[in-house]
């Protein structure tokens, strides 16, 4: 399988109907696709090595923060006789064809967070914030998209580089919230569960969240004396120690409070290393 998706420095995408790959260094058009990078690393099929090669390749041709983008593909499709479908319908620059898709970028974030790099998750986050591309005139003007609103897509055609798409009815807001709140803070709910793994800014020192759930509300404070991006020393819920991985979900019209301080976990034993073993099988 290897052989055919990895492409010696990135992951390809796809396979056109003549058996020519889509998102290799050797196609004119589409040398890069933003979506096998992200999802190798956010799938855990990839390994630890050929995903930071991929990322890597996805900071160095996908990037672009003097624009404030985040590119799906690049080159765009145009002139060759390659058919990826539809988005070769887009002019170069413009939604999947080479602009910004927002859904993927979301997905770059993830990815970033996975790996466990807290302050380019968040600069990449903040990137995407439609409120930073109209924090001046000359940003209003270029953007023309609601500042409270998270655009499907943003233009990379040199033209018009920056300007809003579709707003209001794209499910990229949904993957927003959940890079946020999820990949960043690190809530996520598990069944019965919820588990905190956050992936922060080294420069933040602590912070809280207010997470209502059915009738129970959870105070979780996160403190980061180390300044460290990722890694959980200890938990408490209501004063007693708990798993960080698996916290208990209560109904019971109450608050409670959870406590977690940031720095190096603690050693696992055995019981615990053949437990999780046993749930993965």
């Amino acid at each position: 399988m290897l052989e055919q998706s990895w492409d010696g420095e990135w992951y390809r995408r796809a396979y056109d109907d003549d058996g020519l790959p889509i998102g290799s260094a050797q196609s004119p058009e589409c040398k890069i696709d933003s979506i096998s990078q992200s999802w190798a690393v956010l799938s855990g099929a990839a390994p630890p090595r050929l995903a930071d090669r991929a990322m890597d390749a996805v900071r160095t041709h996908l990037v672009r923060r003097g624009a404030g983008l985040i590119l799906l593909l690049t080159p765009p499709f145009d002139r060759s006789a390659q058919s990826p479908g539809y988005i070769k319908g887009y002019p170069p620059g413009a939604r999947e064809n080479g602009g910004q898709y927002t859904h993927a970028a979301a997905w770059t974030v993830m990815a970033l967070a996975r790996q466990g790099f807290g302050d380019e998750a968040a600069e990449l986050f903040h990137m995407l914030n439609p409120i930073n591309h109209t924090r001046s005139a000359s940003g209003v003007d270029r953007y023309k998209g609601e500042p409270y609103v998270l655009a499907g897509d943003v233009l990379a055609h040199p033209a018009h580089a920056g300007r809003a798409g579709w707003t209001w009815y794209s499910g990229s807001a949904g993957w927003m919230h959940r890079a946020g709140l999820e990949s960043i803070l690190g809530l996520s709910r598990r069944g019965s569960t919820f588990q905190m793994d956050p992936c922060i800014p080294s420069s933040w020192s602590e912070y809280e969240i207010s997470w209502l759930s059915a009738r129970t509300r959870y105070v979780i404070s996160v403190s980061n004396p180390g300044h460290r991006c990722r890694g959980i020393a200890s938990a408490e819920l209501d004063g007693a120690p708990v798993d960080p991985r698996a916290i208990p979900l209560i109904d019971d019209d109450a608050t409670h409070t959870v406590r977690l301080l940031m720095g190096e976990p603690a050693a696992r034993t055995a019981d615990e290393t053949a437990k999780d073993s046993l749930t993965a099988r």
